[in-house]
């Protein structure tokens, strides 16, 4: 019998987070107290925000459903180390759709797990490969959990940096946000030694270290991270422009179109336009294109008329 109440509510809410009904007399049986006693337990979860709902019948069964707000979970051994797994597998590599979120959750996650858990993780993310990852550089899951546990907590945080030309030096900065493009991950932040706000490449950033020191965010030049760090980008490549009519509704296309590419406009009743520059290989900004999964007519430049071209033609070769 379990006579502590908060262990307790612990075991029933594990127990109802299996997907099925549980009668109230098997969780008496498997909690060791009365259905009197079940039936408490389930108004205190019930109080703590977690949606429990029962069923009329003679056992009065009882099960876990979907709220309006997100409670948090009890996961077992096997869950937190599966879900570990992922968010580094996917860390690891800027994947569109696997932002600054779930960088987040890792890091929660990996706040509280215990060591023995730890260890799995880290046996288990050694041995395999995952298919399916960015084509930038790989990053060590442990950078982005501390950089995202000092951007929550409004942290300063220090590291050492690789430039592009292979300089190194140590920064002292005011994180804001991680940023994905779909390729890389990015920092952008406040440096105070230079006094200015910068942008960092995550995958040249070594031995971050979170000082303890807090701090009040400061208003950031332009609207947005993503916009600060486009605009970052453009500044030290050399760009061009282009413009892509697609045939399918505005709505759809900025739903697979990375903000940084730019924002399309309706064009019509069953299309929209996309304006915006672009420093990375015509050829990539070709497949990128495709992969929204829509028809598109490129306008220009030429380059990329061509590039399209050439792929599709490739493409249609391969298809025999």
């Amino acid at each position: 019998m379990t006579t502590d109440t908060p262990a307790r509510l612990l075991q029933l809410l594990s127990l109802l987070q299996t997907p099925r009904e549980w009668p109230g007399g098997e969780l008496a049986d498997r909690l060791g107290v009365s259905r009197r006693t079940v039936r408490r337990d389930v108004d205190r979860l019930r109080e703590l925000g977690y949606p429990v709902q029962a069923t009329m019948g003679a056992d009065g069964g009882y099960r876990l459903v979907a709220g309006k707000a997100m409670p948090p979970l009890v996961l077992d051994d096997e869950e937190a180390v599966a879900i570990a797994v992922g968010l580094r597998a996917g860390a690891g590599h800027a994947l569109e759709g696997v932002d600054e979120a779930s960088v987040r959750a890792l890091a929660k996650l990996e706040q509280v797990l215990p060591a023995r858990l730890r260890h799995r993780v880290s046996t288990l993310q050694a041995a395999t490969t995952p298919l399916t990852s960015g084509d930038g550089a790989t990053i060590a899951p442990e950078t982005l959990t501390v950089m995202a546990s000092t951007v929550a907590g409004r942290e300063r945080l220090r590291f050492a940096y690789r430039a592009k030309d292979g300089s190194e030096s140590r920064r002292l900065t005011e994180p804001y946000r991680l940023v994905s493009t779909g390729r890389r991950w990015y920092l952008v932040a406040y440096d105070l030694d230079r006094e200015d706000w910068r942008t960092f490449r995550v995958d040249r950033v070594s031995e971050p270290f979170a000082t303890g020191a807090r701090f009040t965010p400061r208003e950031l030049p332009t609207g947005s991270a993503a916009e600060f760090l486009r605009q970052s980008i453009h500044r030290r490549q050399e760009t061009y422009a282009f413009e892509v009519r697609f045939a399918a509704p505005v709505e759809s296309v900025a739903a697979r179109v990375p903000a940084w590419l730019g924002t399309p406009e309706a064009d019509g009743a069953d299309g929209c336009v996309l304006h915006g520059t672009s420093g990375d290989p015509v050829e990539w900004l070709a497949v990128r294109l495709a992969m929204t999964g829509y028809e598109f007519t490129v306008r220009s430049p030429d380059e990329l008329v061509e590039c399209v071209s050439a792929l599709g033609a490739r493409l249609s070769r391969a298809a025999g």
